[in-house]
C-alpha cells in the first residue's frame, strides 16, 4: 500500500482550478504540461487521486482563478458549470455510469474524499425531496465563497450528465452572501438560488432522483466502482490531522479542551498541532466549534437532557451561550431543532424546547 502525505485536494482536480486561469497554458508546462482541457492529464499520465495537493496550494490557485481586488464573483460558479467527468478521476466515470441519478448521488458522498478532503458531501432523503450538502472541513474563513460555489455548480452539471443538460435542481443555497450579479447563478443553476442560509446544498425531486436511466452498462459501472473503492482504501490510512484531532474531540470533555490536550493525545506538542492544522487550511478554534456543534446536536436528538445541562457538556458556560451557538451553527435554535427531530419526548425535552425558544 502506497505512502500518502496527509493533504485535502487531488491533483486532477487542482488541474482543472488551473486550467481556469487565463495563462494556464503558460504556467503548465513542464509536470503540468499534459494538463487537458477537461482538466485531467493526457493519456497516459493520468494524476491518480491519490496525489494530493495542501489545502493551502490550492487556494493559491484559486486567488489566481479569482483575480485581484473585487475579483471575479462568478469564477467559481463558471468553472463548476465547465467541469467535466476526467477532472473528478474515477468519482466522474462512475457518475457516468450510473444507473439513476439516486446512485449518482450515492456515488457522490460515497467517492468525493477522492477528488477533495476539504469538505464533505452528504444526502438526507425527505418525503418527496432529497437535499444534497456540501460542507467545508476547513476553517470557512480559510476559503472562497467561489470555491463553494463552485463544488454546487459541479453537483449540478454532473447531474446533468445523468439526467440530461435541461435537468435543474429544485433549489441551491449557499451560506455566504451574493456579491455579484444574480443572473448567472439562475442562468446556470437553473433555479432559485438562496443565499446568507443554514447549509450550501441543492434540493433535488425524488421523482427525478429514481428515474431510471437508459441505456445503462452495469458490468462498466461496477469495473469503475471497484477500483474507486480500491482507491478509497488506499486513502483512508491516510487520514490529515484535522480528521484525527476531530476523532479525538468526539470522545474529549469539550469543557476547557485545548490543543495542549489533543497534543498530548496525539503526540504532538500545542505549536506543532497549530501551525499543522493552519497547513491544512483549518484551525483549532474551526474543529473545537464543529465538535461543540456536532455534540450538541447529538445530544438534542438523542436525549431530553434540558439546554442548561447540555450547555457544559459541549464546553459552553449556559443555557444563553448554547442558544447563541447554536442558533449561528444552524440557523435555529436548539429547541426548534429538537423539535423537528424524532426520538426525544418527555418532560424533559419539553423544557428545553421552552428554554431555545
Amino acid at each position: 500500500m502506497s505512502s500518502i502525505e496527509p493533504s485535502t485536494v487531488a491533483v486532477c482536480y487542482a488541474q482543472a482550478v488551473l486550467n481556469a486561469t487565463t495563462d494556464a497554458a503558460h504556467t503548465a508546462e513542464g509536470a503540468d504540461a499534459a494538463a487537458g482541457a477537461d482538466g485531467t492529464t493526457a493519456p497516459g499520465s493520468w494524476a491518480s487521486p491519490l496525489d494530493r495537493l495542501p489545502f493551502t496550494e490550492v487556494r493559491a490557485l484559486w486567488d489566481r482563478v479569482i483575480g485581484t481586488g473585487d475579483g471575479d464573483p462568478h469564477a467559481g460558479l463558471r468553472l463548476g458549470d465547465a467541469i467535466k467527468p476526467g477532472s473528478l478521476h474515477v468519482l466522474g466515470h462512475v457518475v457516468l455510469t450510473s444507473a439513476s441519478l439516486a446512485e449518482a448521488v450515492e456515488a457522490a458522498v460515497r467517492y468525493h474524499p477522492l477528488v477533495s478532503q476539504a469538505g464533505t458531501v452528504t444526502a438526507h432523503r425527505g418525503g418527496g425531496t432529497t437535499r444534497i450538502r456540501y460542507r467545508p472541513t476547513v476553517d470557512p474563513a480559510t476559503m472562497h465563497p467561489q470555491q463553494v460555489e463552485a463544488v454546487v455548480a459541479a453537483m449540478v452539471r454532473a447531474a446533468r450528465w445523468v439526467a440530461g443538460d435541461d435537468w435543474a435542481p429544485m433549489s441551491a443555497s449557499f451560506t455566504h452572501s451574493r456579491t455579484g450579479s444574480a443572473e448567472p447563478y439562475a442562468r446556470i443553476l437553473g433555479c432559485p438560488v438562496a443565499f446568507d442560509a443554514p447549509e450550501n446544498a441543492i434540493t433535488v425531486a425524488n421523482r427525478d432522483l429514481d428515474l431510471p436511466r437508459a441505456p445503462h452498462d452495469p458490468e462498466l459501472g461496477a469495473l469503475h466502482r471497484a477500483y474507486a473503492d480500491r482507491l478509497l482504501r488506499e486513502l483512508s490510512p491516510s487520514a490529515t490531522l484535522a480528521e484525527r484531532v476531530r476523532q479525538w474531540l468526539d470522545h474529549a470533555p469539550l469543557d476547557g479542551t485545548g490543543p495542549a490536550d489533543a497534543g498530548r493525545g496525539l503526540h504532538l506538542g500545542p505549536r506543532t498541532l497549530r501551525r499543522a492544522l493552519q497547513e491544512e487550511g483549518t484551525s483549532w478554534r474551526a474543529l473545537l466549534a464543529a465538535a461543540r456543534h456536532h455534540r450538541a446536536r447529538r445530544l438534542l436528538e438523542t436525549t431530553d437532557l434540558p439546554l442548561d445541562r447540555i450547555a457544559p457538556l459541549v464546553g459552553l458556560s449556559g443555557a444563553t451561550a448554547l442558544v447563541r451557538a447554536f442558533t449561528r451553527w444552524e440557523g435555529i435554535t436548539p429547541g426548534t431543532y429538537r423539535a423537528r427531530t424524532s426520538g426525544v419526548t418527555g418532560r424533559g425535552g419539553a423544557a428545553a424546547g421552552r428554554k431555545g425558544l
